[in-house]
Parts: C-alpha cells; structure tokens; sequence
C-alpha cells in the first residue's frame, strides 16, 4: 500500500530507505521541540500548550507534505520567526500574543493567496539574490544576540550599550560548552548535534545541582491555552500590518528556498524554470496550509525545514519521510517533563549555532557592487542592533532602492522590490513604533 500510494519504486526507494531517511531528518530538528516552547513563553504563552502545539503543527504540517506534496520534506515552526514573534511583536512593540498568532494567520492566508494566483512566483523573482542572502544571515545574527544575552554571555552596559557577562556563572558556563559541543559534533558529522548538545548540557545541569529533573514520559498537556486563540481582529489594527508583511516576505523566501534547495538535491524537479513545476506548487501550498494550522493551534510559522536534506543524503525521496518525521512528532507528544526539564542555557547553544549556519548566507553577495553590499550589510546588522527583523528588511529594501536610484541603475530595480520599499517609507512616515 505504502509503496504504491507514494509510488517508491518510481522513485528508486523503499520502505526501509525511507524510514531510515525520515528517522534521520527528525533528529536533526528535534531540537525544535524543545528550543520553540522556551521561545514562544518568553512572550507570556503556555509553555506545556506551546510544546503540544509544536508537536502537532510539526506532525500536521509534515503530513499535508507527504500526501499532498509527496516530498521528502519535514515542517516544523520555524527558527527566527518565533524569536521576531516573542520578543520584537510582543516583548518590544507590545501587542499580545493572541494579536501575533492573529498576524500569522493572516500571513498564511496570504502566502496561501500569493502561491495560488501565481504573485508568490513574481514576488521572488523580483527580490535581488543579495537581499534574500541577507535576510536569511540577518535572521541569524538576531538569534545570535538572542542567545547571547540568555545564555549571560553578552550583558546591558548603560555605557556601551552592550558588555560581556560574568563568564564564571555555572550557566553561562554551561551554555558555552553547549556550544562546543554542537559544533564539535556537527563537524564530526554527527546525526542530531544539535538535540545531543541540548540534552547533555540538561543532564549534566542535573549532575550539577543547579537544575532538576521533572520526568520523562507523561501524557500530553492541555493544548487549551493556546488553541484557537488567536485575535484575528487586533491583528488587523495599523500596528501589526507591517508585522504581517515581514511574515509573509520570510515565509515566502524562507520556504521557497529551502524546498527549492531540498528538492534538487533528492532530484525531485524536473528540468525547466522551478517556479513551473507542479509539484513545487504543490509543496508550498502545503507550506502555506500548515501557517494557518499552526497559528490556530497556537504556535509561530511553521516552515519547511532545511534540516530535510540530511534525510535526503540519507537515501529519503518521497513524502514517506515525512510522514515518518510526522509520527515522531506525534510520539514527542508524551515527552513533556523532559522538555519542561531543559533550561534556556541548554537551548541558547542550538540559537547560537543555528545564527553560526544562517550567517554562511552572506557568501552569496556580490561583494564587489557597493549597491548590493551596502543594503545586504544593513538589513543584516540592522535586525540585532534594534531587536526586529522588520526594521532590517525595512532599511535593506529601501537603502537598494535608494543607491540603486542613485547610481543610475534604477532600472535594475524591480517593481516588486520597489513595492515593498514604498510599503516600508509609509511604515516609518505613519506607523512608527
């Protein structure tokens, strides 16, 4: 059944191959599981229903891939986009998070619009190489000051704005050996690195004393807290409409990248422009579907997930894999204590080292055009140093416009990148924060 239904021969697969492949990809991102809830409390959310909502938007999204999509391709909430959500949306520009998962439906609804009627596919090619590198490394380098200050290492200092910690504190301590851990086992080539680091530095913060074990298996918790309570409503106020447009501008680049980038190296797309491919539209529709049911269960985007290409280097080519990934997240379900026993400077090293892998993006620039450097280094710098992502995107699309004016070439310029630059002047002249 399971061959014919995802067609495996057809694919030069198997049944084993493919669980092999789906068991590899979960590993991979499970940390997700346990780094998402710590994210999403910090902006007043339940962190039991966040870590149930995480399991099964991750198992929901990874199902409608498999079966509508038939891709190798896991989905889960996606990293940056939870840290924007709890600690720029509601932490610094003080909207609650009811009005957040309000603006992430939205977002979804209109990812599920743009891919629909085809603008999704203009939007992206309309978007310069440079500013999308920049927009994945900015994202990062905000993770990485995230996890920075949680982890103690990086302090306030009313001179200097920013000092070092104490890095004699048992859990800065912690968070830095975290670190090495999960860069060492990842260049060692390890499978899941990231969830082995996050789990050895809660045991031995349990050797420790200075952390305590609350169990291993239980049933789920309530999933009510947070389940459908979303405030579609106060999402729709000015305040929160450029939050919904740096929504969707990630998700649309976020996802289209990385199902672009896994589907060609499992093979999966035919030769001719990617953006004709039926079965990419297939993939992201189910990107845009798994938003929406996210933001209802009450968690930040949920987004296809890089990570899928160890699966793929692992033999995984058809929607199987996913629907394997989607049974593990329903199994993590039961794993609550564990989760509610990993403390934040467990998971500040997976934030650190997920800023580490989105920051290799800046390679892409075309560091011999002053036009395309200087907005791509502004976005990227701009989204730490002022806490929003928004603000990075805001300055990067609108600095290229202006240069690219300037020098003459504002030819290069395409409407869709000076769509979204008008769209960010009107924010600062009129919707300040």
């Amino acid at each position: 059944m399971l061959e014919k239904f995802f067609d495996l021969k057809g694919h030069g697969t198997t049944v084993r191959t493919e669980v092999v492949a789906g068991l590899t990809t979960f590993l991979t991102m499970a940390y997700i599981i346990f780094v998402n809830p710590n994210i999403l409390s910090a902006a007043g959310m339940d962190q039991g229903a966040v870590f149930v909502a995480t399991c099964l938007a991750a198992a929901i999204g990874c199902l409608i891939m498999a079966l509508l999509a038939n891709w190798p391709v896991a989905m889960a909430p996606g990293m940056g986009l939870n840290a924007f959500f709890a600690f720029t949306v509601v932490g610094a520009m003080g909207f609650t998070w009811q009005q957040a998962l309000g603006a992430v439906f939205i977002s979804g609804i209109i990812f599920l619009i743009l891919t629909v009627t085809g603008i999704r596919r203009w939007l992206i090619e309309g978007i310069p190489t440079s500013m999308r590198s920049a927009i994945a490394a900015g994202i990062g380098l905000f993770l990485g000051i995230i996890a920075l200050q949680g982890s103690g290492i990086v302090v306030d200092n009313p001179a200097t704005l920013v000092g070092l910690g104490d890095l004699t504190q048992t859990s800065t301590l912690l968070a830095i050996l975290g670190f090495f851990i999960i860069a060492g086992l990842d260049a060692l080539k390890v499978r899941g690195a990231i969830l082995i680091g996050i789990l050895a530095i809660t045991i031995i913060s349990m050797l420790l004393g200075v952390n305590s074990f609350g169990g291993l298996v239980s049933a789920p918790p309530s999933l009510m807290p947070t389940l459908f309570q979303l405030d579609i409503a106060g999402a729709l106020g000015y305040g929160l409409l450029q939050v919904v447009l740096v929504f969707v501008l990630v998700e649309v680049f976020d996802a289209t990248g990385t199902l672009i980038g896994v589907a060609k190296r499992a093979g999966l797309l035919k030769d001719g422009p990617t953006h004709e491919d039926k079965r990419l539209g297939r993939a992201l529709f189910a990107d845009s579907l798994a938003i929406t049911g996210g933001s209802l269960l009450g968690t930040s985007s949920t987004t296809a997930y890089v990570e899928s290409a160890s699966g793929v280097q692992a033999g995984g080519r058809t929607g199987l894999t996913a629907l394997v990934v989607g049974v593990l997240f329903l199994l993590a379900l039961f794993f609550a204590p564990l989760a509610g026993s990993v403390p934040a400077y467990a998971t500040a090293p997976a934030l650190l080292y997920v800023a580490v892998l989105m920051a290799r993006e800046l390679v892409d620039i075309d560091w011999n055009d002053v036009t395309e450097t200087a907005p791509a280094v502004l976005t990227a710098i701009i989204m730490p140093f002022t806490y929003s992502i928004a603000n990075g995107l805001a300055v990067g699309f609108i600095s290229y416009a202006v240069l690219k004016t300037i020098s003459g070439r504002f030819r290069e310029v395409h409407l869709a990148t000076w769509l979204v630059a008008i769209l960010f002047v009107i924010r600062f002249a009129f919707l300040s924060e």
